[in-house]
């Protein structure tokens, strides 16, 4: 099952709110990079949250738009720019299961529900910088039952397999 555009706004998502704000390493030898000396066990620390909101590698970086993340403009996106999970690899273990069930999740809710945003959700968001990015207010959604309709193609679908 295709699923690109659902692909582009969680991307999209993890750029604007990654789960990390920043990402730690240990250096593991002793580097000169431009002149600037990076001592053996110094922690380095990787600002994501700045380098996905940063307005010389994103255009209009503080608003939502998941066709930067499509098939036609994502070979433009430095993955140094862009790195929720971390690059190489040390990246995140469990990056592969994190997204399948995230997606898993989007799709399972808007099958059944409407979403909408409660009058109580801070629009926009306020963070809570505490090592994990959370919002300081708990973010209030709606969520009305969608109507089952069955086509009649579903029905007699249904109905074959349970006579069989």
């Amino acid at each position: 099952m295709n699923m690109e555009y659902l692909d582009a706004a969680l991307n999209e998502s993890l750029r604007l709110f990654p789960v990390a704000g920043r990402l730690e390493r240990v250096c593991k030898k002793t580097v000169d990079i431009n002149g600037l000396l990076i001592q053996k066990d110094m922690v380095v620390m990787i600002p994501t949250y700045a380098l996905h909101r940063d307005p010389d590698y994103w255009s209009d970086p503080e608003s939502f738009k998941p066709e930067r993340f499509t098939k036609d403009n994502k070979e433009s996106i430095d993955p140094y720019m862009y790195m929720p999970f971390g690059l190489g690899p040390r990246n995140c273990i469990g990056m592969r299961f994190a997204q399948v069930t995230m997606k898993l999740a989007i799709v399972e809710i808007l099958q059944r529900f409407d979403v909408s945003v409660c009058d109580q959700t801070q629009v926009p968001l306020e963070l809570s910088i505490s090592g994990f990015l959370a919002p300081k207010e708990p973010i209030k959604l709606k969520l009305k039952p969608r109507k089952v309709s069955l086509s009649e193609d579903t029905c007699n679908n249904n109905t074959s397999l349970s006579s069989s």
